[in-house]
């Protein structure tokens, strides 16, 4: 499509812990969690649900069918919020729960072509600075562009510049709340490493962040902020959370919100033609055999590939592709589980004018109240 350019972002993406544990290189297995001491047993409540997984897999596996679809679609970039630390440390921040993948199975991640990981999570820091440190040094030998997170404040702020093909840029800019469970000593100073923490979600933090945006955009740039904001479960979606991502468009001149932390997709919204997402659930994690949050369907993650008109930054289109966690790796959705996040994301986003259309090959696509004519049913 002539004068637009399609992006691929994603919710969190968790390699560590037990999906460490069957890539080629597998870590220390030790856990510091109250009740499960090794990753190994992750491993073992997803075959007891599910079934054997064969181990050591290929540094693709755990993607599954979402590499078809990538092959397929070929986005401009690809960002996802990578929420684990690349890191052989053994010095867990006192947390509870400390993800983090052997830097020898790093290429899990170029396995997908990811363009740029955004850190400003709550999961970065589970082994101090050193375990981030690491992941800035592997993710640099990996040459994949990392967003949110840096050696000092200067850097955490920087956005990742990505070339779109002919002619055009994408910046990525991510920012971390503390309602996602980042502790605020996290935040990067400009003599510490860490992320880059919003302080608030307030008007004055919104002017701040358009400050960030300003310096190094250029005409024509397409800019998205991601952001690590709110609890994992629960489809509400505070007044607070729109102020800020209508506060972002209004006076930073975002294009698109890309929100993350929830474990399960949430409703989307289209204000002044920009999309914001509010929660893209989770996309890779070890999560499977957990019982106690069946209701919110967290085995389900969803590609989003948006498509933006170059020209005004605007969105023409948004399709989505439902895939299912099983084996620890992504497989196509059935059309049951296809209808029923159909359903789910359609009356939630009732109240913000979006609703989901469920086509071939149980692809998903938005439609929204004033949306392109060739977007409406």
């Amino acid at each position: 499509m002539a004068g637009h350019v399609t992006l691929f972002l994603c919710g969190d993406v968790m390699t560590g812990r037990g999906i460490d544990q069957i890539l080629p290189h597998p870590g220390d297995a030790r856990l510091y969690e109250p009740f499960v001491p090794s990753a190994t047993v992750y491993v073992a409540l997803a075959e007891k649900a599910h079934g054997p997984i064969p181990r050591p897999v290929d540094f693709s596996y755990v993607w599954g069918d979402a590499l078809a679809e990538l092959d397929r679609r070929r986005p401009a970039a690809r960002l996802i919020n990578l929420e684990t630390a690349i890191t052989s440390s053994d010095a867990p921040e006192p947390k509870g729960i400390n993800y983090k993948m052997a830097p020898a199975n790093g290429p899990v991640l170029t396995a997908a072509g990811i363009d740029c990981c955004t850190l400003a999570n709550n999961h970065v820091l589970d082994w101090g600075i050193a375990g981030l440190l690491d992941t800035l040094e592997k993710l640099d030998s990996l040459n994949i562009r990392y967003v949110g997170a840096g050696r000092d404040l200067k850097e955490a702020r920087a956005p990742a510049i990505l070339p779109i093909p002919g002619g055009g840029r994408v910046l990525i800019f991510a920012f971390g709340s503390t309602t996602s469970g980042i502790p605020a000593s996290w935040a990067a100073t400009e003599q510490r490493p860490g992320i880059n923490l919003l302080p608030d979600l307030s008007d004055r933090t919104v002017r701040d962040v358009a400050r960030q945006i300003a310096a190094p955009r250029m005409a024509d740039d397409i800019v998205v902020t991601s952001i690590h904001w709110g609890a994992n479960w629960g489809y509400e979606i505070d007044d607070e959370y729109r102020a800020f991502a209508r506060g972002l468009i209004d006076l930073a001149g975002v294009d698109v919100v890309h929100g993350h932390s929830s474990h399960h997709a949430k409703a989307m919204e289209v204000y002044r033609n920009r999309l914001v997402l509010y929660g893209c659930g989770d996309f890779l994690n070890d999560y499977e055999g957990i019982g106690g949050q069946e209701m919110f369907r967290g085995d389900l993650a969803l590609m989003y590939f948006p498509t933006i008109d170059t020209a005004r930054g605007t969105l023409s289109r948004l399709d989505m592709v439902p895939l299912r966690i099983r084996h620890m790796r992504l497989a196509r959705a059935s059309r049951t589980d296809a209808d029923w996040l159909r359903d789910v994301l359609g009356r939630d986003g009732a109240r913000l004018n979006t609703r989901v259309r469920l086509g071939a090959d149980n692809v998903l696509t938005l439609d929204w109240l004033d949306g392109p004519p060739h977007d409406r049913p």
